[in-house]
């Protein structure tokens, strides 16, 4: 397929971009600072402004589909704002573009727990990231009124952080609105699956117009 991937350049996108380079995918890298990205053949990147709306709806032209694994900046005193702004800037270009497979990487703060509450906002939940785990959940909630594209929202394990990375098993269980937790209690996933699930999303689409999470 032919895949725009927006924040290839973080974390988790270089992760998604190395994923679907391995598959055979023909990829168009966004990224605010592409020298951060490594070179791979067969890659086009690009550097641009996702709220300069006519720039990006040309970078997203004749895809299959658009990836987004965007953030704002966890350090970025505007996060919440921008991590909002800058994600509907995106739907509207995808749909002002005419593709129709759309693929959201969110938090996992939008996940609620056993007693039914989401855990952004629960009393121990990291204030650093609560901004941008916040708007993630709100943006959520926008996406979900789209009736125009085939989108479908992730949010990561509970526990899915440098500290999980380096690990690819290829393999990983499934949930909708809750996290899925191991034998341990606990909800874990590498990056590297991560990109493994996005991946088979967007292959073989089990999720459209829905949210789903996964671990091992």
């Amino acid at each position: 397929m032919r895949v725009v991937l927006v924040g290839a350049s973080g974390f988790v996108g270089l992760k998604i971009l190395q994923e679907l380079v391995d598959r055979g995918h023909s990829v168009k890298a966004i990224a605010r600072d592409i020298s951060k990205l490594p070179r791979i053949k067969h890659v086009e990147c690009e550097s641009l402004d996702i709220n300069e709306t006519d720039k990006f709806v040309n970078a997203i032209n004749a895809a299959d589909a658009v990836i987004s694994s965007f953030n704002a900046g966890w350090t970025n005193p505007n996060l919440y704002e921008d991590f909002l702004k800058g994600s509907i800037a995106i739907e509207k270009a995808v749909i002002a573009a005419g593709t129709k497979r759309f693929i959201v990487v969110g938090g996992a703060g939008s996940l609620y727990d056993k007693d039914g509450n989401q855990f952004v906002d629960g009393a121990d939940f990291p204030s650093q990231i609560k901004p941008g785990a916040t708007a993630a959940r709100d943006y959520f909630n926008h996406l979900k009124q789209n009736l125009i594209l085939n989108w479908t929202f992730f949010s990561p394990a509970l526990e899915m952080h440098p500290g999980t990375s380096g690990v690819r098993k290829g393999a990983y269980r499934t949930g909708l609105n809750e996290p899925v937790f191991n034998d341990e209690g606990r909800s874990i996933l590498s990056a590297e699956d991560v990109a493994v699930a996005i991946v088979d999303e967007l292959e073989f689409p089990h999720f459209v117009k829905q949210r789903f999470t996964a671990a091992y």
